[in-house]
């Protein structure tokens, strides 16, 4: 079983995020229980991963933290509803009529920001996102791993205090894939918000995350709670560890146990 955090975990990234709590939440749709008296606590400032497959209610369980959509029953309480809320989804959702630069802006514009505050922080976060040079062009001109970045930079130019990720690079290679996993660590590293991400690589999840929650895919319910014991900043390296591949393995079987039983 993976054991406490190595310091590098919490020495250097600055703790900004919001604190969660779900109590006995259920959501149906017209037929059994997607999710079922689901009860879950995320600290302020951590990396959570979803896992599991395809239907099992990783992406109703998003939604109900968002608020895009409400529980049959239970509640989920954050400790600063006021606070900023971000959402990635798997599609980049980006406005084709507008450039890099007035796709990133949107929130603030919408938000009242003030247009030097707003020029400022757009031009930050795409220095962040190594996107400067691309900030005149539009989405069409884009590669699918450069509008990615661009509906990042999007969600964080609000400086969330939560940032909710639905799968966002489900759809890319396997080598852009992982440069945006690295990329997105590096952004959490620094900003210190709490993420929630949904996947369904285990993989994926084991790299990312400080906690891995496992979804059962029949009933709704959380199958395992575990706790990723990897260093951090996690490197193209680790990937090919013996304690990455160990605790990807764990997963694996967790799901695969489940899978069989469903």
């Amino acid at each position: 079983m993976a054991g406490s955090r190595h310091p590098q975990d919490t020495e250097t990234k600055p703790d900004r995020g919001a604190r969660l709590s779900l109590q006995g939440v259920s959501r149906c749709f017209n037929g059994p229980a997607v999710l079922d008296g689901l009860d879950l606590e995320i600290a302020s400032g951590e990396f959570l991963a979803l896992l599991g497959p395809s239907g099992c209610g990783k992406s109703t369980l998003l939604r109900l933290i968002a608020g895009l959509d409400q529980p049959d029953a239970g509640t989920i309480e954050r400790d600063d509803p006021e606070a900023a809320l971000a959402y990635v989804f798997q599609d980049a959702s980006l406005m084709p009529w507008r450039s890099v630069l007035g796709n990133v802006a949107l929130p603030l514009e919408l938000g009242g920001t003030s247009r030097g505050e707003r020029d400022a922080r757009v031009a930050a976060l795409l220095d962040t996102v190594g996107l400067t040079d691309a900030a005149h062009r539009f989405p069409g001109e884009l590669s699918g791993g450069m509008r990615m970045r661009v509906s990042l930079a999007r969600a964080l130019v609000t400086q969330p205090a939560l940032l909710l990720l639905d799968e966002p690079f489900a759809a890319l290679d396997e080598f852009t894939r992982q440069y945006l996993d690295e990329h997105l660590q590096q952004l959490w590293l620094e900003r210190g918000m709490t993420v929630v991400f949904v996947t369904h690589s285990i993989s994926e999840a084991v790299f990312l995350a400080d906690r891995v929650i496992v979804m059962s895919p029949a009933d709704g319910r959380l199958v395992r709670d575990f706790r990723v014991d990897l260093p951090r900043p996690r490197l193209a390296a680790t990937r090919t560890g013996i304690d990455f591949t160990r605790q990807v393995q764990m997963l694996a079987d967790t799901l695969r146990e489940h899978s069989l039983h469903a």
